[in-house]
Formats: C-alpha cells, structure tokens, sequence
C-alpha cells in the first residue's frame, strides 16, 4: 500500500469516527455552543489579534477551532480532507450562526481547491503532522497559501515525548523511535482517543513521526522567519495514562515526571512583506 491508498484509509477512519467525536464529552460540543471555546488558553496571544484578518485552518476535522476563531473576530476558512468532517463543520457553523467557509481537500492540494487565495494567517494544531508524509512539501503549501506578512501558527504535541510507551500503567520507558524513515507505521486501534471505548470498524491508519529539527527546518527552508519556538509540559489530551488534569481545563500533566519532557509545542512564523 503507497501514495493515496494511505490516504484513503486515513479518511475512512476519521469519517467514522466523526460522529462519535461530535457527541463526545471530550469534545464538549453543548459547552461550545453554550460560547466555550476550544481553543488552549494561551493560543489568542500567541497568535495575536485576529480580528477583521483572514484565517485558514488546516486539518480542521469537525471545525471546533476553526469557529472558535471565528469568535474572536477571524474571517475563517477550514480545510480537511474528510468529507464527513467537513459537513459536520458546516453543520455546526449553522448551529452557531457564525459565518464560515469550509472545504475538502487533502491539505497537499490546498492551493489548488482554494483557488490560489491567500491568507493573513494559516493555523494548524493538534495531531495533524502525524497524518502528512512530507513536512517540506506542508511548509511549501502553507508558505504559498500565506500573504506576504502573513504568519503560520503551528499548536502540536511534541515529537520528544511520542517515543515513550503511551499504553505503560505508570512511568516513562522508551518503546519507539524518534528518527523514522520515509515508511509510514501502521497502525489497527479500535475506539479513539474522545472515546476509548466506542465500537468502530476503520481501524487502519499510517502515520509518519517527523523530528523537532525537521519541522524546523522544513519551515524555515519555505521562507519563514521562526519567530518563536515554545515548549510545555503539558498536553490537552491524555497521551499517557497515567496523566492527571492540568491546572488549566482540559488540560493533562505526568505527575511527578512534569520537569522530564516536553509535552507540547508552538511555533509561529512570518512570510516575508
């Protein structure tokens, strides 16, 4: 299996899994149309006023985020390649009243499926490097999707801390690699991470593990100014176990372990004027 048959089987899982996440409580849809946003606290300052600026969200799965933006000001666009996703996004815009575009495509395609319009800000975060296969090409696309000025702000987990084993009851012990080659993992894990024990069908994906340094390379190789790298310890999602609730809601913590490793990381970066 190559090429799009790895896509293929990635959408399917994520079209499947959808409608579970949409009812979810890791997902708090009621809570967010109640006016909660879901993005992490600190994101509004790292990215900056927003408002009146023009915003296109890669990988936006069911649009939660997309639409948070929207609140803060944000004229939005949300890309992913799930069909289903995308409707569902379109579907909670309605619920909210708030005006949003949202469009299929696979994130490689995306200057194409938007025409060759650009953007004031291009926003990904969250798990989504891990379904790409070529982080040079991603840069290049979100480079040619920026206006000159423009900025990427990127909200991922940190690749550090995905090489320790995330099924142990208690402690860190190293199970898989940090360097990868081309050849993505597969991977045949029932349920999802919203809902561990929900019964699901689309359990095959592949996925590529991309090191801190080739990110930052691949980035600045586009024509990006790094303007900040920030680090932290802790997660919005329960990698391990054994993790404890954060200070911040939503948040997750290794208790005794939180000065060990990086959990998470942001970066944002400037296209030249």
């Amino acid at each position: 299996m190559t090429g799009e048959a790895w896509f293929e089987a990635n959408r399917r899982n994520w079209d499947e899994r959808v409608p579970i996440h949409r009812r979810s409580a890791f997902y708090d849809v009621p809570g967010f149309l109640a006016g909660k946003s879901s993005l992490e606290p600190d994101e509004p300052d790292e990215v900056g006023d927003v408002a009146g600026k023009s915003l296109l969200h890669l990988q936006c799965h069911f649009g939660m985020d997309t639409l948070s933006w929207a609140r803060l000001g944000a004229t939005v666009t949300g890309l992913d390649f799930s069909p289903d996703g995308v409707a569902a996004a379109r579907e909670l815009a309605a619920e909210t009243g708030l005006d949003a575009e949202f469009v299929e495509a696979n994130v490689y395609d995306a200057p194409d499926a938007l025409a060759g319009r650009t953007f004031d800000i291009v926003y990904t975060s969250r798990g989504v490097l891990t379904w790409l296969p070529d982080i040079p090409r991603w840069a290049g696309v979100v480079a040619a999707l920026l206006k000159p000025g423009g900025i990427l702000y990127l909200r991922e987990g940190h690749p550090f801390a995905h090489v320790f084993d995330d099924e142990a009851e208690s402690g860190l012990s190293l199970r898989y690699p940090y360097f990868h080659g081309p050849e993505p993992d597969r991977w045949e894990d029932p349920g999802t991470y919203a809902d561990p024990s929900a019964e699901t069908t689309e359990n095959e994906t592949y996925e590529w593990s991309h090191t801190m340094g080739s990110i930052i390379t691949a980035i600045g190789q586009a024509g990006l100014a790094i303007e900040f790298l920030h680090e932290f310890d802790s997660l919005c999602w329960e990698a391990f176990r054994w993790m404890e609730p954060g200070e911040e809601p939503g948040t997750w913590i290794l208790p005794g372990h939180r000065e060990s490793i990086p959990l998470s990381y942001s970066i944002r970066a400037r296209k030249p004027s």
